[in-house]
C-alpha cells in the first residue's frame, strides 16, 4: 500500500473512532422512563427491535442500528459503492465492514430501567425521551 493510501485509511478510521461517544447524560436521561416513550420515540422507532424476557421478568430490548460499508481497490484506483465493474486489465479487491449499534433497553414493570449501548455506537441529545405530544 503506498503512503497516500496509509494515510487515506489512517484518517477514515480516525474519524470513525471520534463518532463512537457514548454521553452517560444521554443515558441516564432513560432511567425511569415510561415504556411508552420508547415504543414512540422517532429514532428508535425507525430501527428493527428484537425483544427477549429474562427469567426474573426483565424484558430486554435491542434496537439495531447498522449500516454496512464497501471499499474497492482496483490498480488504476479507488473504487466506492456498488460499482464492481472495471477494466479487463485491473486487478480489483474489495471489503465489506458492517457498523453495528445495539442500543439494549432493560425494562422492568413498564419503566426504562436501564439503557446501554453496546457496539460502534454513538448518543447526544436526539435520542433521548422527547416530551410527549401536546405539553
Amino acid at each position: 500500500m503506498n503512503i497516500t493510501k496509509a494515510l487515506v485509511v489512517g484518517a477514515a478510521v480516525a474519524a470513525l473512532a471520534g463518532c463512537e461517544t457514548v454521553r452517560q447524560q444521554d443515558l441516564a436521561a432513560w432511567e425511569g422512563v415510561s415504556v411508552q416513550a420508547l415504543d414512540t420515540h422517532p429514532v428508535f422507532v425507525s430501527m428493527p427491535m428484537y425483544k427477549t424476557m429474562a427469567e426474573n421478568g426483565m424484558e430486554i430490548r435491542n434496537y439495531v442500528n447498522s449500516e454496512s460499508t464497501e471499499q474497492c481497490f482496483a490498480s488504476g484506483g479507488t473504487h466506492r459503492g456498488s460499482s464492481k465493474h472495471v477494466r479487463y486489465d485491473e486487478f480489483i479487491s474489495c471489503s465489506e465492514n458492517k457498523i453495528v449499534c445495539n442500543n439494549i433497553f432493560y425494562v422492568q414493570d413498564g419503566k426504562v430501567v436501564r439503557y446501554a449501548p453496546t457496539g460502534s455506537c454513538y448518543t447526544d441529545d436526539s435520542v433521548r425521551p422527547q416530551s410527549p405530544i401536546g405539553k
